[in-house]
């Protein structure tokens, strides 16, 4: 509902606000006003003032500023009514009674949340008692133990048709309340009504404040269809506005400066067990225009973390333009790719929380991802081609309606376009940069060669576009996809195989990017483990390597590594007599007539 001026005014003046704020920030007097060191960017000497006088504060490094309402909408997160709602309770002012249809729905509503919440409890005890035995094993297997289960309050539905209807009827709630909470389909054709939900390992929903709205549920049956369901909508519930462990997520998502959107409930409960509270997901549907801007009154970039398999970017792409009309001065998205085959629930548990970490931290800009979905693996040796990216990406620009986010999309793609076709560059020389290896170490220093997506890799794969759709390269390509897997999870084989890995000729930049690191890492006397070649990675700022790479160990490094060596070997001398046969027969079209004519 809207609220008066008046009312407003009311709540400002009766709330302390220097109270408020001091329960998050440490203020200090000077003078008539508080002052503390900003929540909202990082500072040292205090420039955040408080005022109990004019009931507002204000940081004069960062501009954030507002009254006690905006105050936790951005520290909270709440929206702006949940906001006057919370501070009205606490400043013991009453809000004006609604008609008498709205306090009778509202009513209603109150009444549903203590149904739900009633349910909630009812399959949380089932996972605990022999009928819940199979949905335990099922949690199990999926590495959660009863704690985990307490702590997101799992629950199992028992089969049967009418065990959750039961419970509830002796609890005195009537037939009409539980179908309105979703909870029963029903009666139809004949058909006595039924549980909603049975049979199935049960994920509790929340809204903003915490309270039980609704239900996901993961069939236990292996040929169930579909295998994952949700409540239906109702005046409690709706799926494409709220967000799984939202209400627990938004705390810390705050606190961390970023919210992680994965694609499932398990993945949500993986991250957090991980470490990682600030997760969240959609609710069994993509990524709605209410979600985002859920998200965005948390945190200015989300990361949206996706498998790394077709649907997981096909689901990138239409996040990615979904927000284009809705982006503004600070507010984007980030993406996160798994390899392909994992899930986050998955990939943490093969590789531990700071291998996701790297990831999370290597998450493209809205912006690179746009202009790799149009570009990679395209062939652009055409005008025409050419020119259909420009008008794509004119497109792009055009859903933006920020029109100085607009202006620096544009700015941007021009600046691409321009330095992948349209700038002179000297022809490309093939020959190898010259490397030194002494004393097992490496030495010396060059270019490497671009990393994918860059302006250089593209210009790069366009020239050579023939030799990329060969069967030769592409089997070349999975050779130097499987070195770079061994070099990531194995890198101590940069100390002992130093020589072999520098004077190998490598066609992916990314893999040539990897060699030079690791090879001036063995060159600097590191040790070469792991987890310190993963931190050294990140602060380079080229976590985006070891993600690209990230694969499982090999039983025997040096073995896989050796005949990897020796597969690169064989394909790179085919495509030196290749080369050689080209530059003959060049030669020899080039070669002075014989005075016979021309």
């Amino acid at each position: 509902m809207r609220y008066g001026e008046g009312l407003l005014a009311e709540i400002r003046q009766r709330t302390d606000l220097v109270a408020l704020v001091g329960r998050r920030v440490k203020l200090v007097r000077k003078g008539r006003e508080m002052w503390g060191c900003c929540p909202f960017h990082q500072e040292k000497s205090p420039s955040f003032k408080v005022s109990n006088e004019r009931q507002s504060y204000k940081c004069f490094g960062c501009g954030k500023g507002g009254d006690c309402f905006k105050w936790l909408i951005e520290t909270e997160g709440l929206s702006f009514p949940e906001s006057v709602e919370k501070l009205a309770s606490e400043a013991g002012v009453e809000l004006p009674k609604w008609s008498p249809e709205d306090e009778e729905r509202e009513q209603k509503k109150k009444s549903l949340y203590d149904v739900v919440e009633l349910a909630a409890k009812f399959y949380e005890t089932q996972l605990f008692d022999n009928a819940g035995r199979e949905a335990r094993d099922y949690l199990k297997g999926r590495g959660l133990d009863g704690a985990a289960a307490k702590q997101f309050r799992l629950g199992y539905s028992p089969g049967g048709n009418g065990a959750l209807i039961k419970h509830l009827t002796e609890h005195n709630i009537t037939q009409d309340d539980i179908i309105a909470a979703g909870l029963a389909r029903p009666a139809d054709d004949g058909r006595p009504m039924r549980d909603f939900f049975y049979n199935r390992v049960m994920f509790p929903i929340t809204d903003g404040r915490g309270r039980v709205v609704a239900f996901g549920a993961r069939a236990l049956e292996a040929d169930a269809k579909p295998k994952y369901i949700n409540t239906g909508e109702t005046s409690l519930f709706s799926k494409g506005s709220q967000l799984y462990n939202f209400a627990t997520a938004r705390a810390a998502a705050i606190k961390a400066g970023t919210i992680i959107v994965a694609e499932g409930y398990m993945d949500v409960i993986a991250l957090v067990r991980a470490g990682f509270a600030h997760s969240v997901a959609p609710l069994g549907t993509a990524l709605t225009e209410d979600q985002l801007h859920l998200l965005w009154r948390t945190a200015p970039e989300p990361i949206l973390a996706f498998d790394g398999d077709a649907a997981g970017l096909k689901a990138a792409h239409r996040a990615a333009h979904l927000a284009l009309p809705h982006l503004k001065a600070g507010y984007s998205l980030r993406f996160a790719f798994l390899p392909t085959g994992e899930d986050p629930d998955s990939y943490i548990a093969g590789n531990g929380p700071g291998a996701m970490t790297v990831l999370l931290e290597a998450a493209l800009p809205l912006s690179q991802l746009l202009w790799r979905t149009e570009t990679d693996g395209k062939d652009f040796s055409t005008p025409e081609r050419r020119a259909g990216l420009e008008h794509a990406l004119r497109e792009i620009v055009g859903h933006i309606t920020d029109g100085k986010v607009a202006d620096y999309y544009r700015r941007g793609f021009d600046e691409l376009v321009f330095n992948n076709f349209k700038r002179r560059t000297p022809t490309p020389s093939v020959r190898t940069p010259q490397r030194q290896v002494q004393g097992g170490r490496y030495r010396g220093d060059f270019k490497p060669r671009p990393m994918p997506g860059s302006p250089e890799a593209v210009s790069a794969s366009v020239q050579g576009s023939a030799l990329v759709r060969s069967g030769q390269a592409g089997a070349r390509q999975a050779k130097e996809m499987e070195l770079g897997r061994l070099l990531v999870e194995s890198p101590e084989i940069a100390l002992s195989e130093a020589e072999s890995l520098a004077i190998l000729d490598l066609s992916d930049p990314s893999l040539d990017r990897l060699r030079h690191e690791l090879l001036n890492l063995a060159a600097s006397g590191s040790s070469l483990e792991k987890a310190g070649v993963q931190a050294h990675f990140t602060r380079k700022g080229m976590a985006e390597l070891l993600v690209r790479f990230a694969g499982s160990p090999a039983e025997d490094p040096q073995a896989s590594f050796q005949r990897a060596i020796a597969d690169l070997r064989e394909l790179a001398g085919q495509k030196t007599d290749a080369r050689r046969l080209l530059e003959r027969r060049k030669a020899l079209s080039e070669r002075p007539g014989d005075g016979r004519g021309t």
